[in-house]
């Protein structure tokens, strides 16, 4: 099952980059607002399906590390190897932006887990902050083609779509086919992925909050991984970061949102006393990184990878 979900993840990804891409081209809409609702949401489907089916079936640790673990192993593990296979450009400010507000949504989720509980409430809180943030997203991107086709874009707007149209031969019915072809081999794979990978993690008697953290943290960002993987061989860097922060935002406002919503998840001490602020310190340091950086260099991707294999140890330690 792991090493069928391998491939599947991995077909899908360069569906959903090949699709996803040939869209934004196609349709001139920008890369950053594809990579954040299509992909980000779309490779943050497995995320919701496993955070759902856990809270449904009383494993609160494994629905909530889902998320947290999975929130930590895109930044340093994703954003570490797509940085090593090659430097990634961080020029569109739209990329900051969304950086923001993926620490923002972070900020939020630290300060429930002081509740005890991710109640409906605070469910119905986290999705009416992903309703604004689209709108807002959506409002920008409007803003911004008004702007291209007044002949008054922003300097570095859109800088580099219009000279990868030669790379993206898929015309839009194709491009729509492969993006959701992809979208489903993504989310196949993943559940065979963490499906197989729990059973075998179980049958070794790991807690569910640790599961919860690695193998199927990992295991629901292999769509991410796959992706990014593809667009940094690709080139196409606004795709591996809109991807990255995309789903950040998405797992915390869109699948912590929904799960919490329709089954409230307990928060166990040790997501509140460390997981929690990990992730927000992890958060917070790729945020200062893409806010400063003109590029994410493979210095910065060992750097996270290392940081990464350490939060690993330090689990294992914990038990």
């Amino acid at each position: 099952m792991v090493a069928a979900g391998l491939v599947l993840l991995f077909l899908g990804g360069e569906g959903l980059v090949r699709g996803s891409v040939a869209i934004a081209t196609r349709l001139g809409i920008s890369k950053l607002v594809v990579g954040m609702v299509i992909v980000g949401f779309g490779t943050s489907a497995p995320e919701l399906v496993v955070s759902l089916q856990a809270a449904l079936a009383g494993s609160p640790d494994i629905a909530l590390g889902n998320v947290i673990g999975s929130n930590i192993a895109n930044i340093l593990l994703i954003l570490g190897i797509a940085a090593l296979l090659t430097p990634l450009a961080n020029e569109d400010g739209g990329i900051k932006r969304e950086a923001l507000v993926m620490l923002l949504a972070a900020a939020a989720l630290v300060a429930a887990l002081w509740y005890g509980e991710l109640n409906r409430l605070i469910g119905i809180v986290l999705l009416a902050g992903l309703a604004v943030h689209l709108t807002l997203a959506f409002l920008k991107e409007r803003r911004s083609r008004a702007d291209i086709a007044e002949g008054a874009a922003p300097e570095g707007a859109h800088k580099h779509e219009a000279d990868e149209v030669t790379d993206i031969p898929l015309k839009l019915p194709l491009a729509i086919l492969a993006t959701l072809a992809g979208l489903g081999l993504l989310v196949a794979g993943a559940e065979l992925m963490v499906e197989g990978s729990t059973a075998i993690a179980r049958t070794f008697g790991v807690s569910e909050a640790v599961i919860g953290l690695t193998i199927v943290a990992v295991g629901t960002s292999l769509p991410e991984l796959a992706t990014a993987i593809v667009a940094a061989i690709r080139r196409h860097s606004d795709v591996v970061l809109a991807n990255i922060v995309g789903s950040n935002i998405f797992n915390v406002l869109a699948i912590l949102g929904i799960t919490a919503t329709i089954a409230p998840i307990g928060v166990s001490e040790r997501f509140l006393l460390i997981d929690g602020p990990i992730m927000l310190v992890v958060t917070l340091l790729a945020f200062v990184i893409l806010l400063r950086a003109r590029t994410v260099s493979r210095l910065i991707g060992g750097g996270f990878l290392a940081a990464y294999c350490g939060y690993i140890l330090f689990l294992a330690s914990m038990g």
